[in-house]
């Protein structure tokens, strides 16, 4: 059994540097998401999209996506994560990886599937003309799964693989990286309506950031990969190794959930982006959390980089199987 692997001092350092990558990488202070009426609203936490008890009815989604397929699978992706990783590391790549890298990796793997996406389904969902609304609130209740089950999924999975994190660790981790950005969110959007209007805000404050957050996934990218240069020098066969889990977990999921929706006899529009959105995971905290607790030389972090890498082909592959798979649902 093992815990964090660098000293104090650090770990705050990693912390940090941890928390400015996630903010840059996600713009989730500001990041404009679309909604049923065509409108555009920040990315906020769960209790501001669910203000409304009605908010459900309002807007007219169907709770059969929300409670029976939606949230259970994207409650199933880090347990899925955590076995089929745990089968490539340890037994089918057992010659290839030494086992203190498997767990590594492992762990990795695991952040990765416990961080439900947030932001870039709504890319997958539009480009499967998916339903916004549905969408929306599928996001939201994606915030409420993070900030109640992170902890102690990611505290269970990496301390059945050997690792052991203290609770108060992955608490703050959650607050970091989940809590103030978004609380950030809210602030950001009352203050500058309240000053500037929402016109402003939407088409004048917004779009200062666009470049900021592919500028800061690339730099991130840069750094991580630097730092790992010798590993992936010495032994590039394990990028394409970490990969394999990776991508046969999200083709899993994705299947789970739009199979799941076929026999529930929804419509396309919803079926689609709840296969995305189980499918794809919030590797901007995945990364994020992975540096601040193992440091930016660690396996782990490069693990969660190799999600970085692989999620995008992947879902524009699925895109494309969803687009193509149209028929099999009702008009």
């Amino acid at each position: 059994m093992y815990g964090v692997h660098h000293g104090a001092d650090v770990a705050v350092d990693d912390a940090v540097f941890g928390f400015i990558v996630f903010l840059v990488c996600t713009e989730s202070w500001v990041k404009p998401h679309p909604v049923a009426n065509g409108k555009i609203v920040v990315h906020m936490p769960s209790a501001a999209l669910f203000h409304d008890g009605l908010f459900l009815a309002r807007i007219g989604v169907d709770d059969r996506v929300i409670f029976r397929i939606g949230s259970p699978v994207v409650v199933l992706t880090a347990p899925t994560m955590f076995g089929i990783a745990w089968f490539f590391f340890y037994v089918v790549f057992k010659a290839l990886i030494p086992a203190e890298l498997a767990r590594d990796y492992l762990s990795g793997a695991v952040l990765l599937g416990a961080a439900p996406c947030t932001a870039m389904v709504f890319v997958w969902s539009h480009l499967t003309k998916g339903n916004p609304a549905y969408t929306v609130v599928q996001v939201a209740t994606n915030d409420l799964i993070i900030l109640v089950a992170f902890t102690p999924i990611v505290a269970f999975l990496l301390g059945v693989s050997g690792v052991i994190i203290p609770w108060d660790t992955l608490i703050l981790s959650v607050v970091l990286f989940v809590v103030i950005p978004l609380a950030g969110g809210i602030m950001t959007r009352s203050v500058i309506t309240k000053k500037r209007g929402v016109d402003y805000f939407q088409n004048g404050f917004i779009p200062k950031f666009g470049n900021v957050t592919t500028i800061g996934l690339l730099l991130t990218l840069v750094i991580i990969f630097s730092f790992q240069g010798n590993v992936i020098l010495e032994n590039p066969l394990h990028i394409v190794l970490i990969a394999v889990p990776l991508i046969i977990q999200t083709f899993l999921i994705f299947f789970i959930a739009y199979l799941a929706s076929k026999a529930l006899k929804l419509p396309h529009d919803i079926a689609a982006p709840a296969g995305m959105i189980g499918a794809s995971n919030f590797f901007e905290l995945a990364v994020a959390v992975a540096i601040s607790l193992f440091g930016t030389q660690s396996p782990v972090a490069l693990a969660t980089i190799v999600g970085v890498l692989v999620e995008v082909p992947v879902m524009l592959t699925l895109v494309k199987i969803a687009n193509r798979t149209k028929g099999w649902f009702p008009a």
